[in-house]
């Protein structure tokens, strides 16, 4: 699944290529990629075409757009996206079709013809397309709310507000308006395993497993220590780890284990090459050279150094 690296590559991508844009045409393939659309296609038509797009914005996995109508005037509505598991937003050639997988690509890739699920045609004559192959994805349109605490939105927001769709989603650690600290003391309060916490989208957004692996790994704090076993100092270090990774990981593109995951122009990702923990069992610790293990825990691969991360009760 594209985590917050991931999706702010492709946010980063949309932005010079939609910012000012305006939608002509809504063609839906599949309307499963839709699903979360209150009032169906129809609604959908009627609140895109026509409207330009005026910003583009992220908070933690979630991207949207803002809506200003033919006088420039906000519509108070945005259009939301989520990649799901292997969503992708691809720009496809004015008067081409898309481009084939690249060959380059390693992995299950998804089809850009096959897989296409939603284009989005705009006045200058290029298509977005929304690809999916595991339809875990999907664009619908949201209403706009103020975020509860007033300060800008989002990544890439010009004010405070933010689609309700999006509002139950806490600040990630790449927005300037993160408290870290009281994130930390948030992490404190909880007796699940640390891990489990770093995923809560409602605690903290944006953090999927690799990204919690190779945060933990920087801090040397196990994947089931339990929250409340944390003293303020390690959930502090624990987050700026992660903030860090994940810059380290935005500046190469992402990671990209397969080709679900590619930007807006069909390339990968680099950061897999730099990964210290995710994906490295049996492989010496960069660090203390132990063999690296790998753990089912609650459903998920948690990897992990045996010395550097040892056991907290």
């Amino acid at each position: 699944m594209p985590e917050l690296p991931e999706v702010e590559v492709v946010r980063r991508g949309l932005a010079p290529r939609t910012l000012g844009r305006t939608i002509t045409d809504v063609e839906l393939l599949d309307a499963r990629i839709i699903r979360r659309q209150a009032g169906g296609a129809d609604r959908l038509r009627a609140a895109l075409e026509g409207s330009a797009l005026t910003a583009v914005a992220r908070r933690g996995k979630f991207l949207w757009w803002r809506l200003a109508d033919p006088d420039g005037a906000d519509t108070g509505e945005a259009l939301m996206g989520h990649l799901g598991m292997s969503g992708q937003l691809r720009f496809a050639t004015p008067g081409a079709p898309a481009a084939a997988p690249s060959a380059a690509s390693e992995g299950p890739a998804s089809d850009p013809l096959r897989h296409r699920r939603l284009s989005l045609h705009l006045d200058d004559g290029a298509r977005l397309d929304l690809v999916d192959q595991r339809l875990f994805g999907g664009l619908w349109t949201s209403p706009l709310v103020e975020a509860a605490d007033g300060s800008l939105a989002a990544v890439g927001s010009p004010d405070a507000l933010l689609p309700e769709g999006a509002a139950h989603i806490a600040r990630d650690l790449l927005d300037p308006a993160a408290d870290l600290p009281a994130i930390a003391r948030a992490l404190r309060t909880r007796r699940s395993a640390v891990k489990t916490l770093l995923l809560n989208q409602e605690i903290v957004s944006g953090i999927g497993n690799i990204y919690a692996d190779e945060a933990l790994w920087a801090a040397r704090t196990r994947y089931d220590t339990p929250g409340t076993a944390l003293s303020q100092r390690r959930a502090l270090g624990i987050l700026r780890a992660a903030r860090a990774v994940m810059e380290r990981a935005l500046e190469v593109g992402g990671t990209s284990f397969d080709a679900l995951y590619v930007n807006v122009d069909g390339r990968s990702g680099y950061f897999a090459r730099s990964l210290a923990a995710y994906g490295r069992e049996g492989e010496p610790c960069t660090r203390c050279g132990r063999l690296l293990r790998r753990v089912v825990h609650q459903g998920r691969s948690s990897h992990y150094c045996p010395r550097c991360q040892r056991r907290t009760t």
